[in-house]
């Protein structure tokens, strides 16, 4: 079993994505998915958000990554997709989806993935609001939440 890992600056359709990982892995019993997206302005009024990254270790990095839920995990497959760039409120940043024969492989296997990418990650992430731009660290709670595993 290979992960298909992509880093993007381009917008992508969640619901094709995951409609042709979920048709790729027929004999799985449990399909698990994540999507992340920039915030809704209103409450904390962020207007946008930039992923910027080192390019040559994010990709080979997130390649990495998989390849350790590979190893942990028994997997019929593996979708890991992240943006870089400049998004606006409501756009995808990231989704990760596993297919496994038994659900909990697949929860697990992106709950892995996504501690990892939000704390042990190639990425700088800022917000812009009305006070401008501000760069943003990961929580003690993203930190945290890696340590587990």
């Amino acid at each position: 079993m290979t992960a298909d890992v992509r880093l993007t600056d381009a917008a992508f359709d969640p619901a094709a994505l995951l409609a042709a990982f979920t048709g790729r892995f027929g004999g799985a019993g449990g399909v698990v998915s994540f999507l992340g997206q920039v915030r809704d302005g209103d409450g904390d009024g962020v207007e946008a958000l930039e992923l910027r990254h080192y390019a040559p270790l994010t990709l080979p990095g997130m390649e990495a990554l998989a390849a350790t839920v590979l190893a942990r995990w028994s997997l019929e497959g593996l979708l890991v997709i992240h943006r870089h760039g400049v998004m606006l409120p409501g756009d995808p940043i990231v989704m990760v989806a596993a297919a496994a024969r038994h659900r909990r492989e697949a929860f697990a296997a992106t709950d892995f993935v996504m501690d990892h990418l939000k704390s042990d990650s190639w990425f700088w992430k800022r917000e812009k609001t009305a006070s401008g731009w501000r760069w943003i660290e990961p929580r003690t709670q993203d930190l945290a939440d890696r340590a587990r595993w």
